[in-house]
């Protein structure tokens, strides 16, 4: 297995989930507008998750309740009944971005070890790659809720380095965000962007990362 657009093959490789390998906002969306319902809020377009996406749960609830003009002293119950919504249903109509599965395969196929960093919950993150059939080729997989620090601080990245005993030089991020490209810059671990997913409406270009492609597939050829 050839990596011919980074110049190395990484010992490493740290994947992003939401926006990343899954297009998962009609799901969190759905599950948002049923936790609104339940209270008696307005609801939220696909669109405008797309953009509030990427964060970690609780700051997503902020979004919503920023948007719509609501008091903020109900985010934990939106929280609350958003996770219980989302944990039910966390893979209705999320699916993998073109790719996703070829690269993952060749992965495994290279002996490469693969660990899923992502600021959603562990619990849904876990249901959410399990249901997609994805979820064994990760070694390891850490949530937004599973260290003190989440994205764009370093130390989830610097935990897959320890976990391993693999160099930063040596290893690849893959995201979608600035919380990805940021955090790998503080970790000092190349990153490689995609131009798809969700960056809270700021194009990927903008974050420098020090690649950028198109599908994941194009890092096997």
């Amino acid at each position: 297995m050839q990596f011919s657009k980074i110049g190395f093959t990484p010992k490493l490789i740290i994947c992003d989930l939401d926006g990343t390998l899954v297009d998962s906002a009609g799901d969190i969306q759905h599950a948002l507008n049923a936790a609104l319902m339940e209270m008696g809020l307005a609801t939220v377009t696909e669109f405008e998750v797309r953009g509030w996406v990427g964060r970690g749960a609780s700051r997503l609830v902020y979004c919503v309740l920023e948007a719509g003009h609501h008091r903020k002293d109900l985010h934990d119950d939106l929280l609350a009944t958003f996770m219980r919504h989302y944990q039910a249903a966390v893979c209705d109509t999320s699916q993998l971005y073109d790719g996703v599965a070829e690269f993952i395969a060749a992965c495994q196929q290279a002996h490469i070890p693969l660990a899923c960093v992502t600021n959603k919950p562990y619990a849904p993150a876990k249901d959410l790659l399990a249901a997609l059939n994805i979820l064994q080729p990760f070694q390891l997989l850490i949530g937004g809720d599973t260290l003190p620090h989440k994205k764009p601080h370093p130390e989830p990245l610097l935990h897959c380095l320890r976990y391993f005993g693999v160099a930063a030089k040596d290893t690849l991020v893959l995201g979608d965000s600035r919380n990805d490209v940021e955090a790998a810059l503080a970790a000092h671990i190349p990153c490689v962007a995609v131009s798809y997913g969700y960056n809270h409406g700021e194009p990927i270009e903008a974050c420098k990362p020090e690649w950028i492609v198109d599908s994941l597939a194009e890092l096997l050829r």
